[in-house]
């Protein structure tokens, strides 16, 4: 019986051996580039840094008076105008509303150009009355200096 048990932890130690890979190689990653670039405020069109703001603070000052101007054809994409419906931003308006307060103003973070497409992005920080959360507004325009994407986000704060 004991020699039994003996050979079954035997078997049970040489079976757990761990094998070695001589083969492996080291594995060599290649730095991607970024997409996209920081620009200085400086080197952008005056056009497009107001176009950007205006738009921007137009729609978070909507919802303070709960009146939303339409976006003309020469001042956003037809996708925007479409997405900006006055029911989309009034529901979205509601929970920033409830969250955030009231909107007191935006201020310009980093502005970074797509490497492809061109196209500027304008990143803000959006102050509100409550300050508990932090939100964020980037706003894209274009070439022909429309807005083509606008996206407001919260932000997690960062450990120190």
């Amino acid at each position: 019986m004991r020699k039994i048990l003996f050979l079954l932890c035997l078997a049970l130690v040489f079976s757990c051996k761990s094998k070695k890979n001589n083969t492996t190689k080291p594995v060599t990653v290649k730095p991607t580039e970024k997409p996209s670039n920081l620009v200085k405020p400086e080197e952008v069109e005056e056009i497009k840094k107001d176009r950007a703001y205006d738009i921007g603070k137009r729609l978070l000052e909507s919802c303070n008076t709960s009146r939303f101007r339409a976006f003309s054809s020469s001042e956003v994409t037809d996708k925007v105008r479409q997405n900006a419906t006055k029911e989309k931003i009034s529901t979205i308006c509601k929970k920033i509303n409830q969250r955030n307060g009231r909107f007191l103003g935006i201020n310009l973070i980093d502005i970074t150009r797509d490497k492809k497409t061109k196209d500027l992005i304008f990143r803000y920080s959006i102050d509100y009355e409550k300050k508990m959360y932090k939100r964020e507004l980037k706003v894209t325009v274009n070439t022909e200096n429309k807005v083509s994407a606008i996206a407001t986000k919260e932000v997690t704060a960062k450990p120190m």
